[in-house]
């Protein structure tokens, strides 16, 4: 039996990933040992592997068959625009991406006037404001702290993902528009679909009662 390759995207996604997984008895306790150097965790029993990535790249491991399966943001699945599978919403990690800005900018949203966007998300701002809004931007791509943007007047707006909106509010932003909502999903790579059927298949039958939507 070959191996069944999980990447799991580093952090607390993992963590809550690996409960789900432990619930349906796919458990890996090499996983557990905080002192670990190792990069890939296995379960020769089930014939199970695991690594962590990085978010950005777990939707690359899947597309290119380095993993069979992936756990990862749905931000991430559209801003990456990879080709695979998205078979599963776990439901974990919900939050909103969101156009964001001080209440003055509403008008400008409403009016579909030139605005710059500051985002980590050029390519999520882009789609929903060129095919979903019809409203031409100029889009600023940024890496952190894009709360700032519209600030110090770089941006007119933000388009970033939101949990509480606290950080907005003590910005003196607000929630805009809602460009999607987003959570935890699973992802799994066109051929081992194909190939491995039957198991990924009862992971994912498994799965379903234990989410909450």
């Amino acid at each position: 039996m070959r191996y069944l390759t999980f990447a799991l995207a580093k952090g607390r996604l993992a963590s809550k990933s690996l409960e789900l997984f432990e619930q349906i008895g796919i458990t890996c306790q090499e996983m557990k040992e905080r002192d670990s150097r190792k990069l890939i965790f296995t379960n020769e029993q089930l014939g199970i592997r695991f690594f962590l990535a990085k978010a950005n790249d777990v939707p690359t491991y899947v597309e290119y068959g380095a993993a069979d399966i992936g756990i990862v943001g749905k931000d991430t699945i559209l801003e990456e625009g990879r080709k695979l599978y998205e078979v599963l919403d776990l439901g974990i990690g919900k939050c909103r991406m969101c156009v964001c800005g001080p209440e003055s900018a509403r008008d400008l949203l409403k009016h579909h006037q030139l605005i710059r966007v500051a985002t980590k998300y050029p390519a999520i701002s882009k789609d929903y404001f060129y095919n979903k809004k019809h409203q031409t931007v100029e889009i600023i791509k940024l890496n952190g702290s894009i709360e700032l943007a519209p600030i110090v007047g770089l941006s007119e707006v933000i388009v970033d993902i939101v949990e509480t909106g606290s950080t907005l509010r003590e910005n003196g932003l607000a929630v805009l528009e809602e460009v999607c909502p987003l959570s935890a999903r699973m992802v799994v790579n066109q051929v081992s679909l194909k190939r491995e059927n039957t198991r990924i298949t009862k992971i994912i039958q498994d799965l379903k009662p234990l989410i909450c939507q």
